[in-house]
């Protein structure tokens, strides 16, 4: 075995050989793979080989079209079989919902690149004539280029195309410890011997927690077991071929939940197991005893899923049982892989929690080779970085959410719905309070946060739908509120860091795009990649000379931090702390803002003293040390207090007594949606993302590239000199009955020239308001577009940005 490399990968399925394939293809043939014993020995060997391309997110289609085109290549690159069947595959819509998110994904599927289209009922039974018993069908949606293939063939290919290319794989090689050098190098520990190099990648399929734990890191993943069914012969298939008809689609069917393909002559049937019927393996790690191993058949925990499928597809019932299936496999909280960086560690990348590890394969060594070797993608990838998750994510919590995301994977999912499962986690003082107000909760960060509040009278629920709910009609209440008078938002869900010592300025000036605010002074600022896209946004608060307040998303807590923690001077000059836990943060904006806090501070509140986008810390109630910032997400005149969170209950009762004679309503994350598209304030890892530039996001007026070097302004400068080819824009959206989401194709004179990255209805305005990413030349006030919603194309205007108060006037009053 060598004992040096630049990369080692470790683990033999087929995503830790589509990695080392993906690596070598870019040059890097000095990695080693390392597989405990052969590869496919996984959960590879025993998967279903499905490669079905349906996502509505624009990104994860995106990838999955990676992983089929490069699947079609590798037979011919390497000589080597893959078992590649191109037989399309076929979704069932029986329910009018079913049909409206299909109808929604057909907005995004063009924008992807995927074939798809929306099939009667006749036609899909043309398809998939089996399919003799369903009078419910409403519809079908058909992708003509998914399949399947076969996973040992598949990952023998791309580890021969890497072989090929000068990468070394060493089989029967168990790790056994991975610690980092004096160097900076990392010693992998094996029972072959030690192997010296820069970079772990970590592919483990089953053992990521095991993995994990010897990195010091928690991987939120836990295996399921799931189980499929192969059946003998089947007289229709053998006619079919016999008449030398094409292999059916494979068949998806809510009715059944579950899927149904050819597999030789006969089908195979696999259905999806019921949340209570669901089993994990591996929660303590990965017995010894266990390798190409399958689990004890489990009928009774899918049989209404069997007698559904007999009676819709009655051919199933002529033909035995050949064989069972049952074996594990990864699994995430939100059946995403996790793949990028791991935090806290340098030169540590994850490709773990792959559910679908055939599906996932070449896309995961597409993109996270690039991601090493070029040090970034040319697409973004955000929802797989495995820093999505906070320390929140303990095993426990994982336990839940695994159980929940496989458990319902083949029901209905709406756009904004949040799980129940492993919920309230975290919670702020003001939660009781707030839930007896009619508080209907969201998710963020681990986070209970307001999604909106119901009057009295009114089911404190989320209402869920493709369309417009009754709910509209309170977040439209709520939007009113802040715009003609005031309303309290609970935000302690935001990421909150401290940058303090002698080297803070200089260096954060070096990460962020924008200039430092002066001592007393916030401005909002950019952390770019080098390519110039956007990393991180932070609202900047400038404490004292040396002390920086940084705000950012919730989501990106553990993210942000491991992205500046990387970042910081080996010296000791700066100290970053994570302070979001010990300050909540409430918003208290509309025209009446400062009249109910006036009442409740010493701090002079007016415009001379206290003018926009300035910091003091002072007295509010009986609430110490509040950081109040003169800024806010609505864009009316405002307040966010950021206080110490032992302060919160009583400092909320105070607010809320204050705003009684000034109509103080209660404001939830929905109803920002609305206001911040009323004034184009732009969102993180939606109308901004790594992906696109600080230019292309329309971000030109936080950018400062007369202030000195900092990260991706090379890029920046480049890509000026070259010319922006495209544009983040305001549009408005003639809707009705419902709304524009995110990704859906923007079209001029018929012809696809662009996509919205989010869009929601303008309460205040009377029309949805979206951003959408357009050639410059017809980002243009007046440009007439069309955009599509829920199948229906609705008439688009290009609008200048900030359509409601554009001259920012409310802010300053």
């Amino acid at each position: 075995m060598k004992t040096h490399a630049r990369a080692v990968v470790i683990g033999g399925g087929c995503v830790g050989a589509g990695i080392l394939y993906g690596l070598a293809k870019r040059g890097w043939t000095d990695t080693v793979l390392l597989e405990r014993t052969q590869l496919t020995a996984g959960s590879t060997w025993h998967a279903a080989g499905l490669i079905p391309s349906y996502a509505r997110s624009l990104n994860i289609g995106r990838m999955i079209q990676k992983t089929i085109e490069i699947y079609e290549g590798l037979e011919a690159e390497t000589g080597q079989h893959v078992g590649w069947h191109k037989c399309g595959q076929l979704r069932i819509a029986n329910t009018k919902d079913r049909l409206d998110e299909y109808k929604s994904y057909m907005d995004v599927a063009a924008v992807q690149g995927i074939r798809a289209e929306l099939v009667t009922p006749k036609e899909a039974v043309e398809l998939w004539p089996l399919l003799e018993n369903n009078k419910d069908m409403l519809a079908a949606l058909y992708h003509p280029d998914d399949g399947h293939i076969a996973p040992a063939d598949v990952t023998m290919a791309m580890a021969k195309g890497a072989r090929d290319l000068g990468a070394k794989i060493e089989l029967n090689t168990e790790v056994k410890a991975i610690e980092r050098q004096p160097s900076g190098e990392w010693k992998i520990t094996t029972n072959k011997g030690e192997i010296l190099c820069e970079h772990v990648i970590c592919a483990t399929g089953n053992y990521a927690r095991q993995t994990g734990a010897m990195l010091g890191l928690e991987i939120p993943a836990i295996p399921i077991i799931h189980q499929y069914w192969i059946t003998d012969a089947v007289p229709e298939i053998i006619e079919r071929k016999r008449q030398g008809l094409p292999e059916m689609p494979i068949l998806r069917d809510e009715g059944f939940e579950g899927y149904l393909r050819e597999e030789g002559d006969g089908l195979m049937f696999g259905p999806y197991e019921k949340t209570e019927h669901l089993q994990l393996f591996a929660e303590n790690g990965v017995p010894e005893w266990f390798g190409a191993d399958l689990m004890e058949e489990d009928f009774d925990s899918v049989s209404w899923n069997w007698e559904q499928a007999l009676h819709l597809v009655p051919a199933l019932s002529r033909a035995g049982i050949k064989s069972n299936v049952r074996g594990p496999f990864q699994m995430t909280p939100d059946e995403l892989p996790l793949m990028g960086p791991a935090w806290g560690v340098e030169n540590v990348w994850l490709a773990e929690g792959v559910p679908g590890g055939i599906l996932w394969g070449a896309a995961i060594g597409y993109y996270l080779s690039e991601r090493i070797v070029e040090g970034g993608n040319s697409l973004d990838t955000s929802e797989l970085d495995p820093r999505r998750f906070g320390a929140y994510a303990n095993k426990e919590w994982t336990r839940h959410k695994v159980r929940e995301a496989w458990g319902t994977h083949a029901e209905l999912h709406f756009p904004g719905q949040d799980m129940p499962a492993a919920r309230p986690q975290k919670t702020t003082p003001s939660y009781d309070t707030l839930t007896a107000r009619g508080a209907v909760w969201g998710v963020l960060d681990g986070w209970e946060v307001p999604n909106w509040f119901a009057p009295e009278g009114v089911e404190a629920k989320d209402q869920y739908s493709w369309r417009w709910t009754q709910k509209g009609k309170y977040i439209g209440e709520e939007v009113a509120a802040v715009r003609n008078a005031v309303g309290l938002v609970e935000m302690t869900a935001m990421t909150k860091y401290e940058v303090s010592g002698p080297g803070a300025a200089a260096w954060l000036d070096h990460v962020l795009a924008n200039r430092l605010p002066k001592t007393g002074r916030v401005n909002l600022s950019h952390h770019l990649t080098p390519k110039g896209g956007v990393q991180a946004e932070y609202v900047v608060s400038r404490l004292t000379d040396d002390l920086f307040y940084l705000i950012s998303t919730p989501r990106a807590e553990r993210w942000n931090f491991d992205d500046l923690s990387k970042l910081l001077p080996k010296d000791g000059s700066v100290l970053l702390r994570n302070v979001s836990d010990e300050r909540g943060c409430f918003t208290v904006v509309g025209p009446k803002a400062r009249e109910v806090l006036q009442a409740l501070t010493e701090t002079d509140l007016s415009n001379e003293a206290f003018p926009p986008f300035s910091v003091q810390t002072g007295t509010v109630a009986l609430a110490s040390d509040v950081r109040m910032l003169r800024v806010n997400y609505e864009g009316e005149l405002g307040w966010e207090l950021y206080h110490p969170l032992p302060y919160q209950r009583g400092l909320l009762h105070a607010i809320l007594k204050a705003g009684e004679a000034h109509g103080l309503r209660l404001i939830g994350y929905h109803a920002l949606e609305s206001l911040r598209l009323e004034k184009s304030y732009r969102a993180m890892y939606r109308d901004m993302n790594p992906e696109l530039s600080a230019w292309e996001s329309s971000l030109d007026r936080f950018i400062r590239l007369e202030k000195g070097d900092f990260i991706g302004r090379d890029a920046l400068v480049a890509q000026k000199d070259a010319g922006v080819k495209r544009r983040s824009v305001t549009i408005a959206v003639e809707t009705e009955g419902a709304s524009t989401l995110i990704y859906e194709g923007v079209y001029h004179k018929g012809e696809l020239v662009g996509r919205i990255t989010s869009g929601t209805y303008g309460w205040t305005l009377g029309y949805d308001v979206a951003f959408a990413l357009l050639p410059v030349e017809l980002g243009q006030p007046g440009t007439g577009l069309e955009v599509p919603v829920l199948g229906e194309m609705r008439k688009a205007r290009v609008i200048a940005d900030s359509p409601y108060d554009p001259e920012a006037l409310r802010g300053r009053m």
